[in-house]
C-alpha cells in the first residue's frame, strides 16, 4: 500500500477555492459548445414537429418492426442513469473513499439521463397530446390504461427512481450550497446579491451544527439504502417489457440480470466519457486522478465480463432449448442482415474492455476515455440488436422484414445526446461538480488526498 499524503498537504480553504472557482465564469469555448448543443436540440425539435405533422411513417417504423430507435434510446438512457446510484449509494454504503470526487457528477448524470429517457415514450407515442394514457390514473373496468401491462410498471419504476435520485442528489448538495452561500456574502453588484440569495434559499438554512450534521448523516444513509435496491429493480422492470412477450430472443429469464449488468456497464462508461473533458475544462485534475480511473476501469471490466457471459448464455440456451424459432432468431442475429450491428456490439462490449486487465491501461486516462466511447457505442448497438432483430425475424417467414432508421429518428437521437450534455454542462457551471464536504472529510481522515497519483485501489 503506497503512502497517502496527510491532511496538511491540501488545506480545506484550497479545496473550496478550487471547486467553487470553477463555477459561473464561462469562456468562449463553453459558450460555443452550448450554442452547438442548442442548435442540435432545435433541429431535433424540428424533426419531431415534422413527425407529428406527417405521422409515424416518417420515422421509418413499419411492420414487423414497430419498436425501433426510439425504444433503443429509451433503454439506453435508462441504463446510463444507473451509474449514479451505483457510485453514490452502493459505494457509500461500502465506505469506498475513492467515490468522493466523482459521485456528484454521476448523480447529476443520473437525473439528466432519466429526464432524457422519459422523452422517448412520448416521442414514440406519436399523438403526444394523449400522453396521459401512459400514467396509471384510476379508472373503471381496467379499460385504459391496462394496469397489467409492463408499460405501467415502467411508469412506477422510473418515476420512483427519478424521485429518490433527485432527493439523494439534492441532499448531498446542501452542505456545499451553504459553503457557496458563505463565500458569496457581501458579493458586489446585482448579480452577486442574486446569487447569494439563491444559494441561501437552496441551502435550506444550513448552519453546520452538530444536530444538523447528525440528522443529515442519518437521512443520507437511509436514502442510500433505499436507492440501492432501485439499481436492481428499475432495469429489471424495463427488461420485463421484453421478457413478458413470446417474441424469439426476448422471452428469457436471463433478461433481468442481463439488463442490470448492461445498465451499470454503460453507466460507468458514460461517467468516464464525461469526466475526462470535464476535469480538464474545470481544472480539477488534482481531484479526479488516475486513482479514480483505475477503480472505474475495474468496475468496467467486471461488468463487461458479466455482459459477455450473458451473450454466451443466451446462445447456449437458444441452442439447448431445441426451439427452432428461437435458434433461428439468434443465428440470424449473428450472420444475417444485421450482422454489422452484432459485430460492433460484441467487439465494443466484450473484446475492447479486456484491455482493462492491464493496470497501465486503467491508469492511462486517454486510453480509458477511448475505451469508454467504444463501450457507449457498443451498448447502444446492443439495445438496437435486441429490439430490432427479434421483431424483424419472428415465427412466420412471410412476416419477416428489415428496418432502417430515418433522418427523423437519427435527428431526434442526436438531439437526445445534445439535450443530455446541455443539462450536464449547465450543472457544471452552477453547482459544485465535486462534493466539497466529502473531499474535506477524506483529507481529514487520511483516506485519500487530492493530487496524489500513487494511491492503490
Amino acid at each position: 500500500m503506497a503512502s497517502v499524503a496527510g491532511p496538511a498537504r491540501t488545506p480545506f480553504a484550497k479545496v473550496s477555492r478550487d471547486i467553487i472557482g470553477a463555477l459561473w465564469d464561462s469562456d468562449l469555448r463553453y459558450r460555443m459548445m452550448m450554442l452547438i448543443l442548442l442548435t442540435v436540440i432545435g433541429w431535433a425539435g424540428v424533426a419531431w414537429i415534422y413527425q407529428i405533422k406527417y405521422g409515424m411513417g416518417t420515422a421509418g417504423i413499419t411492420h414487423p418492426v414497430m419498436w425501433g430507435v426510439y425504444i433503443t434510446n429509451f433503454v439506453f438512457w435508462v441504463g446510463i442513469a444507473h451509474s449514479g446510484t451505483l457510485i453514490s449509494a452502493i459505494l457509500y454504503l461500502l465506505r469506498s473513499g475513492w467515490r468522493t470526487t466523482i459521485n456528484r457528477a454521476a448523480e447529476a448524470m443520473t437525473i439528466f439521463a432519466v429526464m432524457t429517457a422519459g422523452l422517448f415514450p412520448l416521442i414514440h407515442l406519436g399523438r403526444v397530446w394523449y400522453f396521459y394514457f401512459l400514467a396509471p390514473y384510476p379508472n373503471q373496468r381496467l379499460l385504459w390504461p391496462n394496469f397489467r401491462s409492463p408499460l405501467i410498471w415502467d411508469f412506477f419504476a422510473i418515476s420512483t427512481y427519478f424521485t429518490i435520485s433527485l432527493l439523494f442528489w439534492y441532499s448531498g448538495l446542501i452542505p456545499d450550497l451553504a459553503t457557496i452561500r458563505d463565500k458569496l456574502k457581501g458579493a458586489p453588484g446585482l448579480w452577486g446579491r442574486f446569487k447569494e440569495k439563491l444559494y441561501s434559499y437552496l441551502s435550506l438554512g444550513w448552519g453546520g451544527t452538530d444536530t444538523q450534521w447528525r440528522n443529515y448523516r442519518r437521512a443520507y444513509l437511509y436514502m442510500a439504502a433505499i436507492a440501492t435496491p432501485l439499481v436492481l429493480s428499475v432495469h429489471s422492470v424495463v427488461s420485463w417489457d421484453f421478457a413478458m412477450a413470446i417474441t424469439p430472443g426476448w422471452h428469457s429469464t436471463i433478461f433481468a440480470p442481463y439488463f442490470v449488468a448492461g445498465a451499470i456497464f454503460s453507466g460507468i462508461a458514460m461517467v468516464i466519457t464525461l469526466s475526462v473533458p470535464f476535469r480538464w475544462a474545470l481544472g480539477l485534475e488534482d481531484y479526479i486522478t488516475e486513482y479514480h480511473y483505475d477503480n472505474m476501469g475495474k468496475l468496467l471490466l467486471l461488468t463487461s465480463l458479466i455482459v459477455g457471459y450473458a451473450y454466451i448464455a443466451e446462445y447456449f440456451m437458444a441452442w439447448y432449448s431445441g426451439d427452432p424459432a428461437e435458434w433461428e432468431s439468434f443465428r440470424w442475429r449473428a450472420v444475417g442482415d444485421y450482422m454489422g450491428p452484432f459485430v460492433i456490439m460484441t467487439t465494443c462490449n466484450v473484446v475492447i474492455p479486456l484491455l482493462c486487465f492491464a493496470r497501465r491501461i486503467r491508469r492511462n486516462i486517454a486510453a480509458m476515455f477511448v475505451i469508454s466511447i467504444f463501450v457507449n457505442i457498443g451498448m447502444w448497438y446492443e439495445r438496437f440488436v435486441i429490439i430490432v432483430t427479434s421483431l424483424a425475424h419472428e415465427y412466420s417467414p412471410g412476416a419477416w422484414g428489415l428496418y432502417k432508421p430515418s433522418w427523423v429518428e437519427l435527428s431526434i437521437t442526436a438531439g437526445s445526446f445534445a439535450w443530455f450534455l446541455f443539462w450536464f454542462m449547465l450543472f457544471a457551471k452552477t453547482l459544485p461538480a465535486i462534493s466539497i464536504t466529502e473531499v474535506k472529510e477524506s483529507i481529514a481522515e487520511g483516506v485519500w488526498s487530492p493530487g496524489d497519483k500513487k494511491e492503490e485501489a
